[in-house]
């Protein structure tokens, strides 16, 4: 009997409103299992040494975030302002030939802050307040001026659309700590609009187990998680446990197939998700307090501050990796005028990260959480249409907090004006090297085996890891 039926229509069926997450999210595409563990892809797994790092939090920032604007103070920029780039600096590669036109200053002033004297931009005010847990990366550095790859980039390691994400990486090293939710969650900004699409949290030549679940705020986070309301629970887990035992003798008979159990394991995780995500995005929970620290009492701020709010009941319940985007089609794209651009954002954001941090502080999550603050690259310290400015990948910002890391300081440089990374220069495959150490991870043996080759989110060559960061 097991051999005349079409398997994925009768799982199809039998699921009722399971929908996007078990049917496209962790079925689509191969899997692989443990061979001790062929019923659960994503069951905890051993780090390679102790971690500093349990879980993550990456703050993605679409668009290109100004580091000259908010975390790399340029007096030499604010001299020469209005004037040409000086030859000394040589060729530029730029998008929109913007390399003659006149060096923009600071559009708004730095000051030290905290006990540590960090100087941070007045764009960022909350953010200011926790300077001393910051560690500012001023000299990282890519390989394209281009968003998409860019963004697969900083995402994947590589400027190329179809490698795995550092979620997936993380999800594939290390499993869940949660049965009942996937290891690595990603919520895209509402309005959309991410520029080299969903790859960017793919699994890609990783088992589809590994990729990230998108969610969002609200009593639906996932689409089509609740089954519809004339099948009750009872009704749902008898039909699932009659699909299961035909997959358990389809199973055996094809020799404990890797790919079919993964399967199975995934129709469950969905099952069980019904009961477990919709109490996570229950924001009713928290109190007034709580929910004001985020941010989510102010009409600018309130959207990106329940996210936030979000990622750390996430991180509570064992959730290994979230990612939170900010930024629609543009975001952060500064060409035409960086006050109104950063302003918006900056408001949007500000607020609800700091209260994160303190959050995280508080609730004793972040000293074994990493989080991770970053674009895909900077902006150019030439103007463009006067107040905007252009694409920099050769020298630009992110900051680490949590984990252990050593916060109120500055790692690397960029030159006198924010063009280049010329100090301690930290290239994304570091970063990612560096983000897998602190998890426990060796990013050398960090591999899966696809056509040939064992593949790494580092690439082929032995990348090392920032010490100076650590």
């Amino acid at each position: 009997m097991t051999h005349s039926i079409n398997r994925r229509e009768l799982l199809q069926a039998s699921v009722g409103g399971l929908g996007c997450f078990a049917l496209n999210s962790l079925l689509a595409g191969d899997q692989k299992c443990n061979a001790d563990d062929n019923q659960n892809p994503l069951g905890p797994k051993p780090t390679d040494f102790e971690p500093r790092a349990k879980r993550v939090i990456w703050l993605f920032m679409h668009g290109g975030p100004s580091h000259v604007d908010l975390f790399d103070p340029k007096p030499e920029l604010d001299k020469y302002a209005g004037k040409p780039l000086p030859e000394s600096f040589g060729q530029v590669m730029t998008r929109r030939k913007v390399a003659q036109n006149p060096l923009l200053g600071a559009i708004k002033p730095f000051r030290p802050r905290g006990k540590s004297g960090l100087e941070i931009s007045d764009f960022l005010p909350h953010t200011a307040e926790l300077a001393d847990d910051l560690c500012v990366i001023r000299s990282m550095h890519g390989d394209s001026v281009n968003h998409p790859q860019s963004v697969y980039q900083m995402n994947t390691g590589s400027v190329l659309m179809g490698h795995p994400s550092v979620g997936s990486w993380a999800a594939y090293g290390l499993g869940s700590e949660n049965a009942d939710m996937p290891a690595f969650v990603v919520m895209p900004d509402p309005a959309g609009g991410l520029k080299g699409g969903p790859a960017a949290w793919g699994s890609g030549y990783l088992p589809a187990t590994y990729q990230g679940t998108t969610m969002r705020p609200g009593k639906s986070p996932i689409l089509n998680l609740k089954p519809p309301e004339s099948i009750r629970p009872l009704q749902q887990r008898a039909t699932l446990d009659f699909v299961q035992s035909l997959n358990q003798s389809h199973f055996k008979q094809r020799d404990s197939n890797d790919k079919l159990a993964a399967r199975i394991s995934a129709y469950e995780l969905a099952f069980r998700m019904q009961t477990a995500a919709p109490e996570i995005v229950d924001l009713t929970q928290e109190t007034a307090e709580t929910k004001k620290l985020y941010g989510i009492d102010q009409p600018e701020s309130k959207e990106f501050g329940e996210r936030c709010l979000l990622a750390r009941r996430m991180l509570e319940r064992g959730v290994r990796f979230v990612q939170l985007y900010s930024g629609n089609t543009n975001g952060w794209d500064a060409h035409d005028d960086v006050l109104k651009n950063h302003t918006e954002y900056c408001n949007k954001t500000d607020k609800p990260i700091a209260g994160l941090l303190t959050d995280l502080k508080r609730s004793g999550l972040f000293e074994d959480t990493l989080i991770i603050w970053c674009g895909e690259f900077g902006r150019m310290p030439m103007s463009e249409k006067g107040k905007g400015r252009d694409h920099n990948p050769w020298g630009y910002s992110a900051w680490l907090a949590g984990a252990g890391i050593q916060g109120g300081r500055a790692y690397g440089a960029t030159d006198d004006i924010g063009l280049r990374a010329v100090e301690n220069k930290v290239h994304v495959n570091n970063f990612h090297a560096t983000i897998l150490h602190l998890l426990g991870l060796d990013p050398l043996s960090l591999s899966y085996y696809h056509n040939g080759l064992d593949e790494r989110l580092i690439g082929p060559t032995d990348i090392e890891i920032v010490e100076g960061i650590l």
